[in-house]
């Protein structure tokens, strides 16, 4: 059983800097994407960035050049960073973390990912 736990988020102002962290545990395997998806109120939940075991990316439009994924290097430690810069109100959502086992090459898509963190709240104050 995969289990993800989100950490790192808060409140902060407009133009400031955050880093989510997701452990990941359960699973072992060679393969696998890992991403961040966020929500907020009113909304669908959306794609922001996804790495896999390649070390592939991929973000969505609004947040290329403000936000960076990566991955531990100790890929035994199995944690995802969100690195998240110059922030925006428009960024204020619940940031989730998702996992999904055996494949690579994931895209931005709620449906290519089957285990879900609780989530974390970001706000940006403007």
């Amino acid at each position: 059983q995969v289990h993800l736990v989100e950490s790192g988020g808060n409140s902060v102002q407009a133009g400031g800097s955050l880093r989510l962290s997701c452990a990941a545990s359960g699973y072992n395997g060679s393969r696998y994407c890992m991403g961040w998806f966020r929500q907020a109120p009113g909304e669908e939940r959306e794609g922001v960035a996804v790495i896999d075991s390649t070390g592939a990316t991929s973000y969505t439009d609004s947040v290329k050049g403000r936000f960076t994924i990566s991955q531990d290097n100790d890929k035994a430690k199995n944690t995802v960073y969100l690195q998240m810069n110059s922030l925006k109100p428009e960024d204020t959502a619940m940031y989730y973390c998702a996992a999904e086992l055996g494949w690579v090459g994931c895209k931005l898509y709620r449906s290519d990912f089957g285990y879900w963190g609780q989530g974390t709240q970001v706000t940006v104050s403007s």
